[in-house]
């Protein structure tokens, strides 16, 4: 569905008013439960758009890109009619100690 400029906003911006010939990407991230403290999730944000920025050839993200970042609950990411749980990375090595402690906590597992 096409939505017009002034029907869309960004920040609390109408990106009617960022400037004509701005391309609007939205970008959404979806992880599995876990520590995700609002400043770990500004952190994924901001490496999102300044890696797109750099794939795209610019030197700063454009205005009329936002980033969706939503947390799945645990146990109920599924693939190929499987469920997912991040319990069971925790043992992989992928996390730091302190990390998996705080996942635990945050989890309550």
């Amino acid at each position: 569905m096409k939505r017009e400029p002034d029907m869309m906003a960004i920040g609390g911006r109408l990106l009617a008013d960022t400037g004509p010939g701005l391309d609007v990407m939205v970008i959404d991230v979806a992880v599995m439960d876990g520590d995700w403290r609002r400043e770990v999730r500004a952190e994924v944000i901001e490496r999102v758009l300044a890696a797109m920025a750099e794939a795209c050839g610019l030197q700063a993200p454009s205005p009329a890109w936002w980033v969706n970042f939503r947390v799945i609950d645990e146990g109920s990411w599924g693939s190929s009619g499987g469920v997912l749980s991040v319990l069971s990375l925790l043992d992989s090595g992928v996390f730091t100690e302190e990390k998996v402690k705080a996942i635990r906590t945050a989890l309550d597992a």
